[in-house]
């Protein structure tokens, strides 16, 4: 994406979470402070162009990003109860964790890594909203391309060493495979046992039927216009390897059956993940 501005990406997916807190019921994902993150005239156009945000298509990404929101966040409790007490959000965007989570009296540090452009923009929506940015946050600014997640967090004050807890959502799409799997193999090499990281990926076009060959390629086609083209993609079993190459021992991937199954069961919406999206659990 263009370092030197906001992310479209970013805001797209922050009107998605806050169409769950007022559209879909019962909600998979809690995130109230998206709400205020949008502001009225997100809320307001959310409301007006209901019909739009409940379309298929609509729901189908809604559901991913909420789905995916909700297991890093279950995952994240597992860890802090296993003595983790560091959490890496990389490529961060407009997450909200960090300014509602309820394990300060844990000593949790967050460090979210993103573009410079990006956090300045957030900074600016905190602020607009009256949310204090708490103590416990530390933004790291990097261009992920061109420098390492390493380097960037060490200068933030990042413990290699001490058990931690990483989450990678919407965000291994946008960047080459070299530069993903250096940035995994990262996480695996400098935290000890107990130590995890959840992410997101899209599986490649050639593994998809028809409609869903059309669908990514519609996607794909706007991110791209938008100046966030997509890059890679990983065929699940391949992916299952290289992670448990570089030192994760448990790896666990969920597609769209299994993200339904656990999340979008027993539901009188349509409400449901559909397509090319994918979730990683790993952990070592």
């Amino acid at each position: 994406m263009k370092q030197d501005c906001s992310s479209l990406t970013a805001h797209k997916v922050a009107m998605m979470r806050a169409a769950h807190q007022i559209l879909d019921h019962p909600k998979v994902f809690d995130d109230p402070i998206a709400l205020t993150i949008v502001g009225t005239q997100g809320v307001s156009d959310i409301h007006l162009k209901k019909r739009q945000f409940s379309s298929r298509l609509s729901s189908c990404l809604r559901a991913i990003v909420v789905a995916r929101s909700r297991l890093v966040e279950d995952e994240l409790a597992a860890a802090i109860k296993r003595g983790v007490r560091q959490y890496v959000v990389l490529g961060a965007g407009l997450d909200t964790f960090s300014c509602r989570h309820p394990y300060s009296d844990k000593g949790l540090s967050v460090f979210e890594v993103d573009y410079p452009a990006t956090q300045a923009w957030k900074r600016e929506l905190l602020d607009a909203a009256g949310i204090p940015v708490p103590d416990s946050l530390t933004f790291v600014s990097i261009d992920f391309e061109n420098q390492t997640t390493a380097e960037r967090l060490q200068e933030a004050g990042f413990k290699e060493g001490e058990p931690s807890f990483f989450s990678w959502l919407g965000g291994t799409m946008y960047l080459n495979r070299t530069t993903v799997m250096d940035t995994l193999k990262y996480v695996a090499s400098v935290t000890p046992s107990g130590s995890a990281i959840v992410f997101d990926y899209v599986v490649p076009l050639s593994s998809q039927g028809f409609l869903r060959r059309l669908v990514f390629r519609l996607l794909a086609m706007r991110m791209a216009m938008a100046g966030e083209p997509w890059q890679s993609s990983f065929d699940p079993h391949q992916l299952t390897i290289d992670l448990k190459a570089v030192g994760f021992t448990y790896v666990d991937d969920m597609g769209p059956e299994g993200i339904n199954s656990r999340f979008f069961n027993n539901r009188d919406d349509r409400l449901m993940a559909g397509g090319f999206g994918h979730l990683m659990n790993a952990r070592h």
